[in-house]
């Protein structure tokens, strides 16, 4: 990281505001050359940026080098270490005309500013110890949040729910680690005592716990994150593009009586109780000959095997054929079994034998019968937590790739207490298990490929 002072949009271009942020040890020297105080006394208007206290806000013009003014603006000045970054910090409100910000950010780029590059203020703010690598992760998924579940747990992570418990964690690997190796290290002195290994064993498996524990959440917290596929399957010409549509509330998937009329897989999200499920809308089941209706089916069966929940639609008693298939499917999947068009007849084919743990439910799809019920029992199938304000969810594949590998350093350590393993052969693992967990946080050294690849993903601005 350079000490370039950087400056970059913040806002969406085309609004009624736009905000303009400079970082860096130039960022007020610069706003004063482009910066021309307005004020009601002579007095203020020769008061510069640069003597002006932290936080305050002050009003004026910002002009090109001759003299012209592109527009009146607010500037708001921060001073180092009390800001985003960390450095020396302005940030420039002003109309949110295209011109004028793309005026604006010219104009401090000849005086000296650089073009921010994505995520580079948090970068700063991380380099500069204003927010551990897990925090700075969580910039980005607060500002992707699409519904409340998402948000919860971004804010849970912005405000170090993961760093704090990790921590702890830390702290108690780093305890056992210095035990042992005091043991090796006054090894002949029998007069001193030491931590009973069977309490150091205990305590191991207690750590490890936690970190399995951490490491489950992956599961709901990307399925969060992504939004939960719930693929709808069926026969063709059962009602699962009306069903689609009903459930997002416009006409996403076309209807029609004909036979494999939607040929491809069509997707939508809604939002159920705060968490998004991702609507899969799939090419009806059949044999057929057509070869461009086979490729819909043949996406189809990926979909399915990537849902989380199924809903199979039917409006006739299945035939064993259609059963066999959608049990073939559907292994491993949560079902829902759907008896569409209850309007027209009631079919309640007794399923309960081959499909145990399905809900069944039946519904009209055209005129919107039990279609709130259905709602309520797709998101009981999804199984996700209520989210508390203090609960840890883990939404990253690179922290769940690291609480695995210290897993299984602590596993090794848990065996071999068992096998009477020497201690410094377990501190090596411990150490690992330490190094592991640090990476999340980021107090273990991170390479730039890594932080390149983390924060490139921001938007620019942030």
């Amino acid at each position: 990281m350079t000490n370039d002072t950087i400056c970059a949009l913040a806002t969406p271009a085309g609004g009624a505001i736009g905000i303009i942020r400079i970082s860096g040890d130039k960022s007020i020297d610069i706003a004063e050359k482009v910066f021309k105080r307005m004020a009601s006394d002579d007095a203020k208007k020769n008061v510069s940026l640069s003597k002006v206290h932290s936080h305050t806000v002050h009003y004026g013009n910002i002009v090109d080098a001759e003299g012209n003014v592109i527009d009146d603006v607010l500037i708001t000045v921060f001073r180092a270490p009390h800001t985003y970054t960390g450095e020396e910090s302005v940030e420039i409100s002003c109309h949110g005309s295209r011109y004028i910000l793309n005026t604006v950010i010219r104009l401090l780029i000849e005086n000296g500013c650089r073009q921010a590059l994505p995520g580079e203020y948090t970068q700063r703010a991380f380099l500069n110890g204003k927010m551990d690598l897990s925090q700075a992760e969580a910039v980005a998924d607060l500002i992707a949040a699409s519904n409340s579940a998402t948000h919860k747990i971004a804010i849970g992570q912005l405000r170090g729910n993961i760093s704090t418990e990790l921590s702890d964690l830390r702290k108690q690997l780093l305890n056992i680690t210095s035990l042992l190796e005091l043991e090796l290290d006054f090894s002949d002195h029998e007069e001193l005592e030491f931590a009973n290994r069977e309490e150091l064993l205990r305590l191991s498996k207690e750590i490890d716990k936690h970190i399995t524990r951490l490491a489950s959440t992956f599961a709901s917290g990307r399925a969060i994150k992504q939004g939960i596929p719930v693929a709808i399957a069926g026969k063709t010409n059962v009602g699962k593009s009306t069903l689609l549509n009903l459930l997002c509330g416009e006409d996403k998937a076309i209807v029609s009586d004909i036979h494999g009329t939607t040929r491809d897989v069509i997707e939508d999200t809604i939002d159920i109780n705060g968490v998004t499920f991702r609507f899969i809308d799939t090419a009806g089941l059949r044999d057929t000959s057509d070869k461009i209706e086979q490729i819909g089916i043949e996406r189809t069966y990926r979909k399915i095997d990537e849902a989380m929940i199924v809903l199979w639609l039917f409006d006739e008693v299945p035939s064993e054929e259609e059963v066999e298939r959608i049990t073939s499917l559907c292994q491993g999947k949560k079902l829902i079994i759907v008896n569409n068009k209850i309007d027209k007849m009631d079919l309640t084919p007794q399923l309960s034998h081959i499909f145990p743990n399905a809900e069944t439910i039946g519904i009209s799809a055209k005129v919107a019968i039990n279609t709130n019920l259905l709602r309520d029992i797709i998101y009981q199938k999804s199984d996700i937590p209520e989210i508390k304000e203090n609960d840890v969810i883990v939404t990253s594949a690179r922290h769940y790739d690291s609480l695995v590998r210290s897993h299984e350093c602590i596993s090794r350590v848990i065996d071999g207490f068992g096998f009477g393993l020497s201690g410094d052969i377990l501190s090596e693992d411990l150490r690992l298990c330490i190094n592991y967990l640090a990476e999340i946080t980021g107090e273990e050294i991170t390479t730039d490929e890594v932080l390149g690849n983390i924060f490139s993903r921001f938007c620019i601005g942030k």
